[in-house]
């Protein structure tokens, strides 16, 4: 070593004067113009350990992180997972069909029966309570909401209790509904209404389960348009059976779009727990990009049937005017759908979106029905339009 004077000792280890002492990470390279040995510029075993040291605490520190993460996200209060369960703006499909309706009977007829309003409301606010609780029992004999907190089974730890309140639902539900019908004297409306109820049985129970098939929103549509729609329709009447008008079916179209897009938006936080089990449900066939691209049709759709069947004459112009005053929520559904569909945990809230949309678009025709008719009957348009 004396005769290198570039060269030094320590520790029975070789450095060299001119090169760098090795770091603690070992990332040394050794010059050009260097005549060392080559494991002068090798880190120390010492050197190797501390760098594997630091590598098992930084993976320790990542790892922890990642849970503490991950708990903070299924750290869900459980007064948030109850409100969930019991779904309260998802009533609004019972509300919406029955308030255009009656304001399609009122632009007909210029009555309305407040009784029979509530009456129809807390039975069809029963019915809707069976699909819930019925829909959670099936779907948890098949492990699809094997992961979500918020079904009533998983909350009450029963499927026997909560089949049973299903059950005791549909019946009273019913009831109601019979009583209606046989005090407004009309038979149409009892077999239109046994047929959504049908509509509702064959897309979740057994042995049918076409939910199961990809045909929920078809059959909800035809439950909650023309079938809900056109029956809360012809039990306004107190004297003679109404007929079925133009209005009342566009009407009951655009009920139906906008009840069927809730159903739709429902299953994009759901993907993997249904592609688990064999739900093929249309977010499954088709992936979340393309379901975000269904969205924006489905909206423009809803806006575009609006517009036509005005300019038809199916629809009163002040249907027109005031929903179109709700675009703007159309195209926040839109947005928030585009921007979230591969964020499970924020698209969550896409069916709340469409519940608003559902809610605001179908008051807004409501009031545009009963504008309509107060319109007429004061001869506005007759001192406008001579």
């Amino acid at each position: 070593m004396e005769n290198i004077p570039h060269l030094y000792t320590i520790l029975n280890k070789i450095y060299c004067r001119f090169c760098p002492v090795p770091s603690l990470s070992g990332n040394i390279r050794r010059p050009w113009f260097c005549k060392c040995p080559k494991t002068c510029h090798q880190p120390s075993i010492m050197q190797l350990a501390v760098k594997q040291q630091r590598q098992q605490w930084k993976t320790f520190f990542q790892s922890t992180s990642d849970t503490i993460i991950e708990e903070e996200k299924d750290d869900t209060p459980r007064a948030t997972i109850i409100w969930r369960a019991i779904k309260l703006p998802i009533y609004s499909v019972a509300l919406i069909p029955l308030a255009v309706a009656s304001a399609a009977a009122y632009l007909q007829t210029g009555l309305f029966s407040s009784g029979r309003f509530v009456v129809l409301l807390a039975s069809s606010a029963l019915i809707i309570t069976w699909l819930n609780l019925s829909n959670d029992v099936y779907d948890f004999d098949t492990g699809a909401d094997k992961n979500k907190k918020e079904s009533v089974v998983n909350i009450l730890g029963s499927r026997t209790g909560t089949l049973v309140a299903a059950v005791l639902s549909l019946i009273l539900g019913f009831m109601g509904l019979s009583w209606a019908s046989l005090e407004a004297g009309n038979v149409r409306s009892i077999l239109l209404l046994a047929s959504a109820i049908t509509c509702g049985y064959i897309y979740q129970c057994p042995p049918f389960r076409l939910s199961y098939q990809g045909l929920g929103e078809p059959l909800c549509f035809a439950a909650f348009g023309p079938f809900a729609t056109t029956a809360f329709y012809l039990l306004q009447s107190r004297t003679c059976e109404l007929p079925i008008t133009g209005t009342v079916l566009s009407a009951s179209i655009l009920v139906g779009l906008t009840t069927s897009l809730i159903l739709f938006c429902s299953h994009f936080h759901q993907v993997k727990d249904d592609m688990a089990v064999g739900k093929m449900s249309p977010l499954v066939r088709l992936g979340t990009r393309a379901g975000s691209d269904v969205v924006k049709i489905a909206v423009v759709v809803l806006y575009s049937s609006l517009l036509v069947l005005g300019l038809f004459g199916g629809l009163p112009i002040t249907c027109i005017i005031l929903c179109g005053l709700t675009v703007p929520i159309g195209r926040l559904v839109i947005r928030y759908v585009a921007e979230n569909h591969q964020d499970n945990t924020k698209i969550f809230m896409a069916k709340y979106y469409c519940v608003r949309l559902h809610t605001v678009f179908g008051a807004a025709f409501a009031a545009g029905l009963v504008a309509a008719r107060m319109v007429a009957g004061s001869g506005i348009l007759k001192r406008i339009l001579p």
